[in-house]
């Protein structure tokens, strides 16, 4: 009897940890980690995630910012350039890419991202082949040159020329889609904070993508978390790289605004 009362009253005593720990998590002060009323997802994992984020040693993601700075100086296509044969040392000229895009393209008349850069470089100045967008040069690309501006803060241009796509981004993030007849904002602003399964739902940023997913057990690009949560509420997902998606990203970057760049984070 005395050992039931004693693992009752264990359950109980982590019950109350437990429910004290969500209500500590709520108050805490974030620091960088929060403006305003915008909180990051680092601020919504357990701390061991968090943990693995902060220490380089323990990130695993960090294999892929090695990976890619090998990349970076390394002879490919019929132009014979690298990236260093036009922007040098990436630690300098990369520093500050992260936080505006998606930028504009004139040329294009529509946003292009990080990644949509990259090939753009690699096809047109370099001459080789274009990465496809979920494959691990690409993943690994993306995550260095976004690492580089890893702290600074979130300020994508939402006006003027960006304005229209600022608003169609907006607009899908709040448009009810799928089986489920759920938005974006359905979980990440009406319920963030609160768990969905094993993970506490965020507020739906996009600072610190590419991510390194212990769901997935490997780093996933922002437009494969859109996708994900599209095929969650039952409706049919758009492709990576697609207008509808990268028009969303700019709306996720204005979310993250004043947040600082985590890339390469590390979440549930």
């Amino acid at each position: 009897m005395l050992g039931k009362c004693v693992k009752l009253t264990c359950v109980s005593v982590l019950g109350v940890a437990w429910i004290l720990d969500g209500a500590i998590a709520d108050e805490k002060n974030w620091g960088k980690y929060q403006v305003e009323d915008r909180r990051s997802g680092y601020t919504y994992a357990q701390i061991e995630t968090r943990s693995m984020q902060d220490d380089d040693f323990e990130n695993p993601a960090m294999v892929l910012v090695d990976e890619a700075a090998e990349i970076w100086g390394k002879v490919d296509g019929k132009a014979g350039k690298a990236c260093a044969s036009c922007h040098s040392d990436a630690e300098s000229s990369m520093k500050g890419v992260a936080t505006v895009y998606p930028k504009f393209d004139k040329k294009l008349g529509k946003l292009k991202n990080i990644e949509q850069q990259i090939n753009a470089c690699r096809t047109k100045n370099m001459q080789a082949k274009a990465w496809k967008l979920e494959s691990n040069p690409m993943l690994a690309m993306t995550v260095y040159v976004r690492h580089q501006s890893r702290g600074m803060p979130m300020s994508v241009k939402v006006d003027g020329e960006y304005a229209p796509f600022f608003e169609k981004g907006k607009k899908f993030y709040h448009e009810r889609r799928g089986q489920l007849d759920m938005s974006c904002g359905s979980c990440h602003e009406d319920n963030a904070g609160n768990m969905i399964r094993a993970n506490r739902l965020s507020q739906g940023q996009s600072h610190s993508f590419p991510t390194y997913r212990l769901k997935w057990q490997k780093v996933g690009s922002l437009h494969r978390r859109f996708r994900g949560c599209n095929k969650q509420v039952r409706a049919t997902p758009f492709k990576a790289g697609s207008d509808e998606y990268v028009n969303l990203e700019l709306y996720a970057g204005w979310r993250a605004r004043g947040l600082p760049v985590e890339t390469p984070s590390v979440r549930n």
